[in-house]
């Protein structure tokens, strides 16, 4: 991963698991969503969350995460539309008595920018954000070269 990125760590806390102590399906949405904001602060994107729904999101799951477990979560912004942003995402499982460091799940995710809740229908992303993330007038942030690391 190589554009604009940001990340979390945390424990996993026995509300994100099931009652076997394995985590919830669900936690990984709060993961990324949570390395999402990392991202979204470190490039000073002000009132981002209110304004940007998800419209897509897919999840591969690969290795269980159990209660007590230390993870970390990148997310990264993959490609910058006029209205929209697609982010991938991996969760990794960090080493334990149970083995190695290992991805326990990565997928992608897509954001609108929806700014009049009234309407509801899509618009540019404002101009500054755009700037922030490496984005110029219309292009996106498709190709390798174009994008900018943190």
């Amino acid at each position: 991963m190589s554009g604009p990125y940001g990340i979390h760590r945390a424990r996993v806390e026995w509300i994100d698991t099931d009652a076997a102590g394995i985590y919830h399906n669900t936690t990984v949405v709060r993961f990324a969503e949570a390395a999402e904001a990392e991202l979204m602060r470190a490039y000073d994107i002000p009132g981002y969350f209110p304004v940007a729904p998800r419209v897509r999101y897919e999840v591969e799951f690969e290795a269980s995460i159990r209660f007590g477990e230390e993870v970390e979560t990148r997310v990264e912004l993959t490609r910058l539309g006029r209205s929209s942003m697609t982010f991938g995402f991996e969760v990794w499982r960090g080493a334990s008595g149970d083995g190695p460091r290992r991805r326990a799940a990565r997928g992608s995710y897509v954001t609108v920018h929806v700014p009049d809740k009234e309407t509801g229908g899509s618009a540019p992303w404002p101009a500054a954000w755009r700037a922030a993330l490496g984005g110029t007038g219309a292009s996106d942030l498709a190709e390798p070269d174009a994008r900018t690391a943190h």
